[in-house]
C-alpha cells in the first residue's frame, strides 16, 4: 500500500493522508486499491481494500455519495453516506474522506487544528461553489485556513469545451489565465489555478499541493479520462 502525506503547514495534531493505486486486491480494470463502492467492483474487494485503509485510521471514514455539487456534510456523528461532495468535521477522531480518479481533492484545516474538512471538486463543483462551501461551512476566519490540494488532473491533460471556460470567466474574470486554447471549441484547463483562485476570493492564500497529473501518471493514479472504467482514491484528514 502506497500513501502520499501531504506535506503543508498544518498543526501538529492534524493528520492527513491519500490513497494511491498501489495495494489492495482490485483486479483489472480497479487494480489495485480501488476504494469505490460504486465504479463496478465487487464489494468484496472494495471491502477489503477499505479494511486495509482503516488500519492508518482513527474511526471508519465518513464516505460521500458525491454528486459533483457543493453541499457540506457535517461528518460528526453521521453514519450513512449523504448526498455530498464535502464534509467538515469538528471533533477528534472523525475522519473527513472523499473519492477522486481526475477530479480535484482538497483537504483543510485551521491554524488552530479545532476543525478540518474535505472537498470533492470536478470542473461542475468547483464552478459550483464547492471550495467556498467547504471554508464557510468550517465557520471560522479564512485567513486562519489551509489548504492542501491532491492529486487531480494536470493541466497539460484537462481538456474542456467553451462552455467549460466561459462558466468559470464569466463568473470569475482572472479565470481566463487558468485556460490555455488548444484549437477552436478545445482548452486545456488548470485545475489547480483555478481552485487558488476561486479560494483567494473568499479570503484562503494558505495553499498547497498541486503539482500531480493523475491522467499522466498512470502506475500511481487512477483516471477516469484516461481509462473510463476505473477505481477510485481517497483523500483523508482528521483531527488527532
Amino acid at each position: 500500500m502506497e500513501l502520499i502525506h501531504p506535506d503543508w503547514p498544518a498543526p501538529p495534531n492534524i493528520r492527513s493522508l491519500v490513497t494511491t493505486r498501489v495495494g489492495g486486491i482490485s483486479q483489472p480494470p480497479y487494480d489495485n486499491f480501488n476504494l469505490g463502492s460504486h465504479v463496478g467492483d465487487t464489494p468484496e474487494a472494495v471491502a477489503t481494500n477499505r479494511a486495509i485503509l482503516r488500519e492508518h485510521c482513527p474511526s471508519e471514514p465518513k464516505w460521500l455519495n458525491q454528486v459533483h455539487g457543493k453541499a457540506v456534510a457535517l461528518a460528526d456523528g453521521h453514519v450513512s453516506p449523504v448526498d455530498a461532495d464535502a464534509s467538515v468535521a469538528f471533533e477528534s477522531g472523525t475522519v473527513c474522506a472523499v473519492l477522486t480518479a481526475d477530479c480535484l481533492p482538497v483537504l483543510f484545516c485551521d491554524r488552530q487544528g479545532t476543525r478540518v474538512a474535505a472537498a470533492h471538486a470536478g470542473w461542475r463543483g468547483l464552478a459550483a461553489g464547492v471550495l467556498e462551501a467547504s471554508v464557510a461551512a468550517m465557520q471560522c476566519e479564512a485567513a486562519n485556513v489551509l489548504a492542501w490540494l491532491g492529486p487531480a488532473i494536470g493541466p497539460q491533460a484537462f481538456e474542456v469545451g467553451d462552455e467549460v471556460c466561459e462558466i468559470f470567466v464569466r463568473d470569475l474574470p482572472e479565470a481566463e489565465s487558468a485556460f490555455v486554447q488548444m484549437q477552436p471549441g478545445k482548452w486545456l484547463a488548470d485545475i489547480y489555478q483555478l481552485a487558488q483562485l476561486r479560494l483567494a476570493r473568499v479570503g484562503v492564500t494558505n495553499v498547497h499541493g498541486g503539482g500531480f497529473c493523475t491522467y499522466s501518471d498512470r502506475e500511481r493514479f487512477f483516471s477516469y479520462r484516461r481509462d473510463g472504467a476505473t477505481g477510485r482514491m481517497a483523500s483523508l484528514i482528521w483531527r488527532a
